[in-house]
């Protein structure tokens, strides 16, 4: 029983250190997106507002383990990242088809994008791994949606940077919100995965 209550606790401390970092990393890649009109660098900063709410969720989750008896924090901790999912897959798909139809400016090259988002894949591939241990020892759902929203933050990482390096080295503009939408199947399976029963 300690065992498991210490694992809980340690659960509960990377989420809270995952949401001091995705304050930070939301905050720089809005302000660079703002300045480059990048659709990947949009998506990954709305990426990381949607990891904000799923920590969140999970700090919540955690916080009423003890008053969870039939486990319905847990399944309604499961649904609401699920439907994060579905949100940043809308987003991508609106804010991609619209530049590409030239709703949007093209999106200029962004070095503070970039920097952001290597440290971001380094970062959260280790808060990954961790997290998503602890979720197989407590069998946490939950946790495990939670930490994959760390996965997607890598994977988009390197969209971004493959989005921004089409941009700077050859001029296509279009392989920003093209690669933003390579993520859109894999977000809408995880977001399936979520409320699919035990």
């Amino acid at each position: 029983m300690g065992s498991v209550f210490g694992l809980h606790k340690k659960a509960l401390l990377l989420v809270w250190i995952g949401e001091i970092w995705n304050f930070f990393e939301a905050s720089i890649a809005i302000w660079a997106a703002l300045i480059a009109g990048s659709v990947a660098l949009w998506a990954f900063g709305f990426d990381s507002v949607i990891e904000l709410f799923a920590g969140a969720v999970m700090i919540w989750r955690f916080w009423n383990e003890r008053e969870d008896k039939e486990g319905d924090a847990e399944k309604t901790a499961l649904k609401f990242i699920g439907m994060t999912f579905f949100l940043l897959a809308a987003f991508i798909i609106f804010q991609s088809i619209a530049t590409l139809l030239g709703y949007f400016a093209p999106p200029k090259e962004s070095v503070v994008g970039v920097i952001i988002t290597i440290s971001s894949a380094i970062f959260m591939t280790f808060l990954f791994f961790l997290k998503n241990r602890i979720a197989k020892q407590i069998g946490s759902r939950a946790l495990r949606a939670e930490a994959y929203q760390s996965l997607f933050c890598d994977i988009q990482d390197l969209i971004v940077l493959v989005g921004l390096g089409l941009n700077v080295f050859f001029g296509l503009w279009w392989a920003d919100p093209v690669m933003a939408l390579v993520l859109v199947p894999l977000l809408l399976k995880e977001g399936l995965e979520s409320f699919e029963d035990e």
